[in-house]
């Protein structure tokens, strides 16, 4: 029988499979009918063809060395549904660098004082012709950790040397929706940065095979380009167009190659929003007047100038990303687009170098905007109260705003991970999703004409991270941490609570100590899991002032190997709570449920103490081979006239600035 079925096409190998699952209802020979019907139809019937078969068999291999029980859940569609090419939806991915949860569409339903100064019209588009979800959370927030878990739909730990940031590199084993599209005859291509730094890079998205960046790549460096040209004697306004003007040059570019009646797939990712970026360029390219943040910053950062200018120049990088956003959203209206492409725009993971923000497990580092919109996904607003309980955000106020009106987009409550955007994906296109992805399709809660709480099962997420910085501590081992976000808690566990958190405080107790500028330009001069800026360097010059003394010890201090905090009464998670008696069998339960995920997922971490992890290529420096991208990234076809991209982990502008 097996020789036998090696000759025979796609469709009849299918529909043997669904002779199984019909459970001999229908007689065999009926089906090698049906089948043989199959092969002969015409090209633009709904195929189940050999090559999309193989495709699914490869897909769901499991993941060597991190394959969880047969508990994991699939979310494989019907083969049956799978449309032909011109029905397919295409897709627009919008996903930017350190961007967190800063849109201006999230002041209307969390009365955040700092989220009413963001100003995104363009991205509130995207909520206002589809969905938002208001608890929206990363993998991992760390870049290239947070990324593998996107691009693969499954838990950061879960996809080998992708689940750290330097010394990644991507198994080509592992399943990536972008590929999968790319199999399933989609046209798809990126600009800028898909998963960095690693090895080799953006390779879940073909490794540079499909990017589109002729028209440079000067966007990344926003304010900087745009402050440099200004110097020079343009003005403001005509330095912002010619680097938008490339952005939307890129996409059309892509557009153009693309076969007629293809569907497609572009991923845009932007850089600008990871630091540097120029001091005072929120105001003097955008109007981000840095006194109107005070008294408006959440309580783990200090409220004086210096913090409100470094936040300042950071919504003014947003509002840089959202010009650009508006740019793309343009051309596809004026291509007659809109229509048929489902849009999707996020983010990594929270703000760099601010406490709470990156490479932390609080919401301020973890919880990101996701807005969707698209074919059959309805936008009705709200009927009911926005939320019922307002201090479940972890980043709204718990004083409430009058003046906060309902929002007229759909907003979905339920807790999501951007794991879910994988397999949300796959089964709009109408493919298969590997049995590999434990992150669930979004798509039935995205089809319903509701907003609120749709899904009871979604109550949970959960979070982590390994190495960020290879040599953040002096042994070049990892901040290992595991974390479940439900509505009401946040519970943590750090794994090595003798390490540092936030790296080594190298020098800072030396007679001579690093100084605020080495601090401000370096990220590497001390704690080196946090980003270089200006936050960072006035925290760290004012740590032994009495006054500041505590936010230090709060962003940098060691932590126990327990964290609960009752987001009811503490949304910004400022008060441990694992040690009180109230809370003990709140505590034990997180910790059951978190621990029972790791396991059942097939965390490392969970095994032989975290060796996988602890040891090299996990930890430990890194060698020559791990610093650069092997191999090299081919050159595009696409990229003419413009140099092969450098290595991401090498790069010294933003690109790579994971690379401190």
């Amino acid at each position: 029988m097996p020789d036998i079925l090696s000759q025979i096409n796609g469709p009849l190998c299918s529909l043997i499979l669904a002779r199984k699952r019909l459970t001999m209802r229908i007689p065999f020979f009926a089906l090698m009918l049906i089948a043989w019907v199959g092969i002969i139809a015409d090209a633009g019937s709904i195929i189940i063809g050999s090559t999309q078969l193989g495709r699914i068999a490869k897909a769901d291999k499991p993941v060597q060395g991190n394959t969880p029980d047969d508990t994991v859940e699939g979310n494989a569609t019907d083969d049956n549904a799978v449309a032909t090419q011109s029905a397919r939806p295409n897709f627009l991915i919008l996903f930017a660098d350190d961007w967190g949860r800063f849109a201006s569409a999230y002041a209307a339903i969390d009365p955040d004082p700092l989220l009413s100064l963001v100003r995104t019209p363009n991205i509130d588009r995207i909520a206002q012709r589809g969905v938002l979800f208001r608890h929206a959370f990363v993998s991992a927030p760390s870049c290239t950790p947070c990324r593998s878990a996107l691009l693969s739909g499954q838990h950061f730990w879960r996809t080998g040397r992708g689940s750290i940031l330097q010394g990644a590199v991507w198994d080509p084993t592992i399943p990536a929706f972008p590929l999968l599209l790319d199999q399933a005859g989609y046209h798809i291509g990126e600009t800028f940065k898909v998963w960095s730094p690693g090895s080799p890079g953006d390779a879940p998205y073909g490794a540079g095979k499909f990017a589109y960046e002729k028209s440079g790549r000067k966007f990344n460096d926003f304010s900087e380009n745009v402050t440099q040209a200004v110097r020079e004697g343009s003005s403001v306004e005509a330095a912002k167009t010619e680097l938008l003007d490339g952005v939307e040059s890129n996409f059309k570019e892509f557009l153009k190659a693309r076969p007629d009646g293809r569907p497609f797939c572009y991923w845009f990712g932007p850089t600008n929003t990871h630091r540097q970026w120029i001091e005072g360029s929120g105001e003097s390219l955008w109007g981000f007047d840095p006194k109107q943040f005070q008294g408006k910053l959440p309580p783990f950062l200090p409220d004086v100038p210096t913090v409100r200018q470094d936040l300042a120049d950071y919504f003014g990088e947003i509002a840089a990303w959202d010009a650009a956003v508006g740019r793309l959203l343009d051309e596809l209206e004026s291509q007659q687009l809109t229509e048929s492409t489902m849009i999707i725009i996020s983010g990594d993971h929270g703000p760099p170098g601010f406490p709470h923000g990156k490479c932390n497990l609080y919401g301020f580092g973890t919880e990101v905007s996701l807005m969707i919109a698209g074919p059959g996904i309805p936008n009705t607003p709200l009927q009911t109260s926005p939320q019922t309980s307002p201090q479940n955000s972890t980043q709204s106020s718990s004083q409430h705003s009058p003046d906060i009106a309902k929002p007229s987009y759909r907003v979905i409550d339920d807790l999501v991970s951007l794991t879910d955007i994988a397999p949300t994906i796959l089964e709009t296109a109408g493919l298969a999703v590997p049995q590999t992805m434990t992150g669930k399709s979004l798509l039935p809660m995205l089809q319903k004409n509701d907003s609120g709480k749709l899904d009871p099962n979604r109550d949970a997420v959960f979070l982590g991270r390994e190495r960020h910085v290879e040599n953040a501590r002096a042994d070049f081992t990892p901040y290992p941490q595991r974390a479940i976000r439900t509505d009401e808690f946040l519970y943590i566990i750090n794994f090595r609570p003798d390490r540092w958190p936030l790296g080594d405080p190298y020098g800072l107790m030396d007679s001579t100590p690093p100084s605020y500028q080495q601090v401000r330009e370096n990220t590497r001069a001390t704690l080196p899991d946090e980003d270089a800026g200006p936050t960072k360097a006035w925290l760290i010059e004012h740590r032994n002032d009495p006054q500041w003394q505590p936010f230090f010890e709060h962003a940098y201090g060691r932590r126990p190997r327990e964290e609960l905090f009752d987001l009811r009464v503490d949304p910004h998670q400022m008060k441990n709570l694992a040690a009180d008696p109230e809370y003990h069998s709140v505590r034990q339960s997180l910790e059951q449920r978190l621990l029972d995920e790791l396991t059942r997922t097939g965390d490392p971490r969970m095994i032989d103490e975290g060796s996988f992890f602890e040891t090299p290529p996990m930890s430990g420096p890194l060698t020559q081979t791990d610093a650069q991208d092997k191999p090299l990234r081919p050159n595009s076809p696409n990229k003419k006239n413009n140099p092969p991209r450098k290595s991401k982990s090498t790069e010294t502008t933003r690109e790579g600035a994971d690379r401190p």
